[in-house]
């Protein structure tokens, strides 16, 4: 299962790098990642396979994590209007994503308010 964490760091030097870190020791892959900066605190964004182990990882590093997801990892096709055409059904089914994101290889994160409504709307 596909797990996106939400943690919030402050906007400081070497806050991402104690994510990796920790992560990265205790053989937990980051498979995806998305972070950003608004009022001096960033929100960061990391897809993971093993949600157990980057949890005790993060938790051991004092990193909390403010919240995780079931997630949705779709490979697409690096062209134009590929989020479009994967997004349109979503809309159509009335599905509201809460997060997205590119991952590693080309894959696109999705977390909506109904997962499998979700899912159902892009089988």
């Amino acid at each position: 299962m596909a797990t996106d964490l939400t943690l919030y760091l402050d906007d400081e030097p070497g806050e991402l790098a104690l994510i990796g870190d920790a992560l990265g020791k205790a053989g937990v892959n980051i498979a995806g990642l998305c972070a950003l900066v608004s009022g001096g605190q960033a929100e960061v964004h990391i897809l993971v396979h093993d949600a157990t182990a980057a949890f005790e990882a993060l938790q051991g590093a004092g990193i909390k994590i403010a919240a995780e997801q079931e997630v949705i990892v779709l490979d697409i096709k690096d062209r134009p209007g590929a989020l479009g055409e994967v997004v349109h059904k979503l809309g159509a089914a009335k599905i509201n994503l809460e997060t997205a994101y590119l991952a590693t290889n080309t894959r696109l994160v999705l977390g909506a308010d109904n997962l499998a409504d979700a899912k159902a709307a892009l089988a």
